[in-house]
C-alpha cells in the first residue's frame, strides 16, 4: 500500500472481493482524509469498500484498520488485533440486560458465538442484519437440545451512553420474540464500560467512530469461541451465513 495526501488517496494491492472485483493494484479515495496520517507505504490493512449508487462516484475506502506495519518504528494511536484460530481471548467484564456484572471466562465450557451491535443502528445490512441472524441461530438451537446446551451467544453493544440494561433488554425482546428470564438463557446481551470497551474493539477488530449527529460508524464483527476460550473463526462483515457458522458450531462442539 502507498499513500498520496494530496488527493486523499491510497493505493492498495489488494484481494478479489467476492462478487465485485477480481485482485488489482489501483487508487482508492478515503472517506476521512484523518487516517492518512495513519498510513505508510508497506502496510497491510483491511477496509470497507464504499461503492457508488451511481457510475460518476467514486469508490471509497472506509474503516481502515492497520493489521501489518510497513515501518516497524511507527506505533499506531490504537493497534487492532484480527482474531485468529487459537488466540485466548481476554477476560473482559461486562453488564449484561439484567444489570448483572459477567465475564467471557463465565462461558468457558460452551462454544461461544460473540457478535458488537448497538441499538440506535440505523442501517439494516449492519447491527439489525447481525441481530437477525443471530436471532435464527438462536432459533435453529432451540431445535437441536443437544447443541443448545454446549452454545452460548452474546450481543455486545458499543454504545455504553445509550444501551442501558433497560435499553438492551426491550430491543433484544424485538428479536427474541419474549422479554422473559428464560429467554436469556442461551443469549446474552451485554454492555462494557467505556475502558473496557476500547480494549474489546481493537482486540475483536472493531472500529468505531463516532459521528457529529450522534449515530456511530464502525465495523461488524463476530467470533465463534470454542468451549477452551481459544478463538475458533472470526467473520469479519455480515456476509456469513447461518448455515456457515452453525455448521461451524456443530463441528467445534463435536470436538470439544
Amino acid at each position: 500500500m502507498s499513500t498520496n495526501a494530496s488527493t486523499t488517496e491510497v493505493t492498495v494491492n489488494h484481494q478479489a472481493i467476492p462478487g465485485y472485483m477480481d485482485a488489482m493494484t489501483m487508487p482508492y479515495k478515503v472517506k476521512d482524509a484523518n487516517i492518512l496520517s495513519e498510513l505508510h507505504p508497506g502496510d497491510v490493512i483491511t477496509a470497507d469498500l464504499l461503492v457508488p449508487q451511481t457510475p460518476d462516484g467514486d469508490a471509497l475506502l472506509d474503516h481502515i484498520v492497520v493489521v501489518g506495519q510497513g515501518r516497524p518504528d511507527y506505533r499506531p494511536a490504537a493497534s487492532y488485533h484480527v482474531p485468529a484460530p487459537g488466540d485466548r481471548i481476554p477476560d473482559f467484564k461486562l453488564r449484561d440486560q439484567d444489570g448483572h456484572t459477567i465475564s467471557l471466562q463465565q462461558f468457558r465450557g460452551k462454544e461461544l458465538l460473540i457478535t458488537f451491535i448497538y441499538t440506535r443502528c440505523p442501517l439494516p445490512n449492519f447491527c439489525p442484519r447481525v441481530t437477525r441472524n443471530f436471532a435464527v441461530i438462536h432459533r435453529q438451537l432451540q431445535g437441536n437440545p443437544a447443541l443448545s446446551q454446549k452454545t452460548q451467544l452474546l450481543c455486545v453493544s458499543f454504545d455504553p451512553e445509550n444501551d442501558t440494561p433497560e435499553r438492551l433488554r426491550a430491543y433484544a425482546a424485538q428479536y427474541m420474540g419474549a422479554d422473559a428470564p428464560e429467554a436469556f438463557r442461551r443469549w446474552t446481551f451485554a454492555i462494557p464500560e467505556k475502558q473496557t470497551l476500547e480494549k474489546m474493539a481493537q482486540w475483536f477488530d472493531v472500529g468505531l467512530t463516532h459521528e457529529a449527529d450522534g449515530t456511530i460508524t464502525h465495523t461488524l464483527s463476530t467470533t465463534l469461541i470454542g468451549a477452551d476460550g481459544k478463538v475458533v473463526q472470526y467473520y469479519s462483515g455480515s456476509d456469513w451465513t447461518v448455515d456457515q457458522v452453525l455448521a461451524d458450531l456443530r463441528r467445534a462442539a463435536s470436538n470439544a
